[in-house]
């Protein structure tokens, strides 16, 4: 069977002397949405930055198309293909919102108006606000600055931790709506998500952790009919 596009393997580690993974296996496929979901605390976050190279792994290996990365910076993770949005401090308040989108593309050496096209496209409402301070935004729509400044590096993967923290519900649904479509230009979308049950509705794979480790892995649809699953962590 063919391995995933991108697949953290087996990943133990932590900060400092203390691991907070354990054993931990996180993929996805091209053009494919994967939900990482679980109890505070269980590593969800540090799981991805494990993924980006933001944390030494003890034990287990990352892969993308094939070739091992284990031992790249961040840094050489993104010239490799890879966009990774934090869930806070993701966007330069100061600047503009085309601005922040122009910083995205920094490692580019070409012309990127096409791609800064796709972007108002896909959230229409920066196309209207471009010359506005991205300081002076809405959460949802910082947000929208932020992913679509990672989409400017025309990424491969695109990794989001948190993307509709502390929005409300009808701007967490046009966010889930806009990376939908995002997947399905190609691009994989490996993201850890609070709001789990809306977050499962939209993966192709999902991934439960508790305590550092994978609890539960099956599709999206699979793991939200799973009656435990249910019971422990979508409240029923």
């Amino acid at each position: 069977m063919a391995e995933p596009f991108l697949i953290g393997e087996a990943m133990t580690g932590g900060y400092g002397g203390a691991d907070i993974l354990h054993d931990c296996t996180i993929a996805v496929e091209k053009g494919q949405i994967a939900v990482i979901v679980g109890p505070n605390g269980a590593g969800k976050s540090t799981a991805m930055k494990a993924v980006f190279g933001m944390l030494k792994l003890r034990m287990g290996a990352v892969r993308l198309a094939g070739e091992d990365i284990t031992q790249l910076t961040p840094q050489a993770r993104v010239a490799k293909g890879m966009a990774f949005v934090p869930q806070t401090h993701n966007i330069f308040t100061s600047m503009t919102v085309e601005e922040n989108l122009e910083m995205g593309a920094f490692l580019r050496r070409d012309d990127i108006s096409e791609t800064m096209e796709q972007v108002y496209h896909l959230f229409p409402i920066l196309r209207d606000k471009r010359h506005q301070a991205a300081g002076e935004l809405s959460g949802g729509q910082r947000q929208q600055v932020a992913v679509g400044r990672a989409l400017m590096t025309r990424p491969t993967v695109l990794m989001l931790d948190e993307p509709t923290a502390g929005v409300s519900p009808i701007v967490m649904d046009e966010l889930f709506d806009r990376i939908i479509e995002v997947a399905r230009t190609g691009i994989s979308i490996l993201m850890v998500e609070q709001n789990a049950r809306q977050a499962l509705e939209i993966a192709d794979r999902g991934y439960v952790l508790v305590q550092g480790g994978n609890r539960f892995t099956d599709t999206g649809k699979a793991l939200l009919a799973d009656p435990e699953v249910r019971r422990s962590f979508l409240g029923g």
